[in-house]
């Protein structure tokens, strides 16, 4: 009798230690379940994050140039400025949803797009004097003077797009006086911002003068 039960007490003992182990077994495959399905989500948001971030600095605008136009033969005085711009390599820039913003140092301007201070004209005639041309912004707005458009995205001018090979003026009206500190940011829907930034010269000996 003494040896059965022995015999029956190591045998509970061994399936004990079998549920244990199968327990184990089990609580791991569904921690190792755990993990893979979180290091595959990780992995897709990383991948993400990663792809949105490569897109965000690749697009946006750049200032290629800022020209001043002298107020008459007032030396002292710009009161137009032409900003050319172009799209960074990727993406497309959609100008009717794109913010300027400029400050003398004094005062600082938010404008917004023109849609009536369109000029497509010039990409495909020219003109011997941009600022006697039509589409100058005035006031809280600026304009455009499409330059170079292979493709016609900057056509239709409720939402002129740039995209690559794209060159356009942005057009202000806006008085810079002499030596002044001027800065601002050309500010697309999405991507990098183009940057504006110069000191006006002492005096101002053209009609003409390239600031930036």
């Amino acid at each position: 009798m003494l040896k059965k039960f022995i015999k029956n007490k190591k045998g509970a003992v061994g399936i004990g230690t079998l549920i244990i182990f199968i327990a184990m077994v089990l609580v791991a495959a569904i921690a190792a379940s755990v993990i893979i399905n979180t290091a595959g989500k990780l992995q897709h948001k990383a991948s993400t994050v990663g792809d949105e971030s490569t897109e965000q600095v690749a697009s946006g605008i750049q200032v290629l140039k800022v020209v001043g136009h002298r107020n008459g033969a007032n030396t002292t005085l710009l009161d137009k400025l032409a900003i050319m711009v172009a799209p960074n390599v990727g993406g497309e820039i959609d100008l009717s949803s794109t913010l300027l913003t400029i400050s003398d140092g004094e005062i600082k301007s938010t404008m917004v797009y023109n849609s009536s201070a369109y000029n497509s004209t010039i990409k495909s005639s020219g003109t011997n004097n941009i600022f006697g041309a039509g589409g100058w912004g005035t006031g809280s707005s600026y304009g455009i003077i499409v330059l170079q458009d292979s493709d016609n995205s900057t056509g239709a001018s409720e939402h002129p797009t740039i995209n690559y090979g794209d060159k356009v003026y942005l057009t202000i009206t806006m008085n810079i006086s002499s030596t002044a500190k001027v800065s601002g940011e050309v500010i697309p829907d999405y991507g990098a911002s183009g940057i504006i930034d110069f000191r006006a010269p002492s005096v101002f000996i053209e009609n003409v003068t390239t600031l930036q």
